[in-house]
């Protein structure tokens, strides 16, 4: 075979095999833009073949809190708190249980009851806020909730909800409402309706038995019904982005024969104050926020 020939034949030896390469695969190939038609779109996750995939990134779980005792203030020991809000230096606090359910105005350094109102003893009082000079208020199984003039106590108005009225809190834009379930309802302040709903989970499951509420720095404390527990949750997503644990806070030699569980979380936003305090408690107390893990280093509850 002459010189010629021989790279005559490796010549189209290569060009055969460039063509065949073209043509095979599985998996169509982008074409180029100096082609005409339809540019196929990249897969929206590329792989390399024989490459093992690589896990999700963990989510970060809950951060867990303890608390430091800043300040404790006496409390009605036969307060069977369902809600607790402070403004201007006082606290506004409901009380439930049928024929004992009141609305109250309380001096937080002495307790004393400086202004109250009882509810009719058909109703069973739950959680309030104060918003825009009015205070609002649900009851448990009546379905009916009040609104009071916050200078005068007199009532102005009612409304209807769906279901049980357990915990209430607030933020620029919502009421927002627990009923003892995994579900916080969101209201419109404008005329009481409901206008959305948030599932409360942690990690897989549903976190139910919210309780009382509170709003600080863009997140719903509720208490944990039954349990020295608080749940921080994230009021978009409901999910719960920390834990704060009060197990200890009443010392068993301050409990009296009905001291009843935790439940009530008021916030000074202006001096970054976060009380707590239970039903038919001895004491409502000031805390600090301590994460796990650094005892020595309490957090501002506004944390986030």
């Amino acid at each position: 075979m002459t010189a010629r020939n021989f790279f005559s034949g490796i010549v189209g030896t290569l060009i055969a095999g460039l063509l065949l390469a073209s043509c095979g695969g599985d998996k169509p190939t982008e074409r180029n833009g100096g082609d005409t038609g339809t540019t196929a779109s990249p897969p929206t996750t590329p792989t390399t073949p024989n490459t093992p995939s690589l896990p999700p990134p963990a989510t970060a779980g809950p951060e867990e809190f303890t608390f430091q005792v800043v300040n404790k203030f006496p409390h009605d020991p036969k307060a069977y708190t369902q809600g607790l809000v402070w403004l201007d230096g006082y606290f506004y606090e409901t009380t439930g249980l049928f024929g004992q359910s009141t609305l109250r105005k309380v001096e937080p350094t002495t307790g004393k009851i400086l202004k109250k109102v009882a509810l009719d003893s058909e109703f069973f009082g739950e959680g309030m806020v104060i918003r825009d000079g009015k205070i609002y208020q649900v009851t448990w199984k009546n379905q009916t909730g009040f609104i009071y003039d916050l200078n005068t106590f007199s009532q102005i108005a009612t409304f209807q909800y769906p279901g049980e009225g357990w915990g209430l809190a607030q933020n620029d834009q919502y009421l927002i409402l627990s009923d003892g379930s995994n579900v916080l309802r969101y209201l419109d302040p404008s005329n009481l309706r409901e206008v959305g709903r948030v599932n409360v989970f942690d990690g897989g499951s549903g976190v139910d038995q919210l309780n009382e509420l509170e709003f600080v720095n863009g997140k719903v404390l509720a208490n944990i019904y039954q349990t020295n527990r608080i749940a921080q949750i994230d009021p978009y997503s409901g999910k719960v982005t920390g834990w704060i644990n009060l197990s200890g806070l009443l010392k068993p030699e301050e409990r009296g024969r009905d001291t009843g569980v935790l439940n009530g979380i008021a916030y000074d936003a202006k001096s970054d104050r976060l009380f707590v305090t239970g039903k038919q408690w001895p004491f409502v107390f000031e805390i600090k926020l301590v994460k796990r893990g650094n005892p020595s280093q309490p957090v501002a509850a506004n944390h986030s």
